[in-house]
């Protein structure tokens, strides 16, 4: 599935941050957007996510434009089509690994049991099979993060979109998590759109974009 983003703009107020956004990607596509904070990068994330509408603009998903949809549909598009991985991983502290995995498919409509079966095979894959029936407490920053990446591929999700993925994690545990983004595009043809601070990790993807006072320098 392709995104395509037409003209976006988006202020806050009087504040400008968003000024004529035009982006293309395409599947299985590894972006990573780099700029200073306050250049617009997390707002345009959550206009590509569908959490925030653009004041102007399209964001089109294999033609579909989106925001055209109603609520519930697009609540639902979201579930199904988008995965997010955030730099604070949002667990849920009272559930395990597997629970909070499973998340996603329980608001998608999926059994328990289908989900329980699906989460485990992605817990696997991510290198936490015995980390399942841990609480977030018990696991550390890196197995945490892991756990969202999880969570965003349980509904088998077109694109998945990071925000500062490893801002909270040490040297050699964010190039792990960078280097898991480019197995899961190869092994799983997933696509990911990754802010990031950090130039040498943006290096590991297919497009680095820069963006500066609300345009994007490509």
């Amino acid at each position: 599935m392709s995104i395509i983003l037409k003209n976006i703009h988006k202020s806050f107020g009087q504040l400008q941050v968003l000024k004529g956004i035009d982006l293309t990607i395409q599947k299985n596509e590894i972006i990573s957007i780099l700029g200073a904070s306050g250049a617009g990068k997390t707002t345009l994330l959550h206009i590509m996510g569908t959490l925030d509408k653009p004041d102007q603009g399209q964001v089109l998903y294999n033609d579909t434009d989106v925001f055209t949809l109603g609520e519930r549909k697009l609540n639902t598009f979201r579930n199904k089509h988008i995965g997010f991985v955030f730099q604070f991983h949002h667990l849920l502290p009272e559930f395990t690994a597997l629970e909070n995995v499973c998340i996603p498919a329980y608001i998608g409509g999926m059994s328990k049991a289908e989900a329980a079966a699906k989460a485990e095979k992605l817990l696997h894959t991510l290198g936490l099979q015995d980390r399942m029936t841990h609480k977030p407490s018990a696991l550390s920053g890196g197995e945490q993060q892991r756990v969202a990446v999880a969570r965003a591929l349980m509904n088998d999700p077109d694109v998945i979109l990071a925000d500062e993925p490893s801002g909270n994690l040490d040297t050699d545990h964010a190039r792990e998590l960078h280097e898991l983004f480019l197995k899961l595009r190869n092994e799983m043809n997933q696509t990911f759109v990754i802010i990031t601070h950090n130039p040498d990790l943006a290096q590991l993807s297919d497009r680095q974009i820069h963006m500066r006072d609300g345009i994007l320098d490509q």
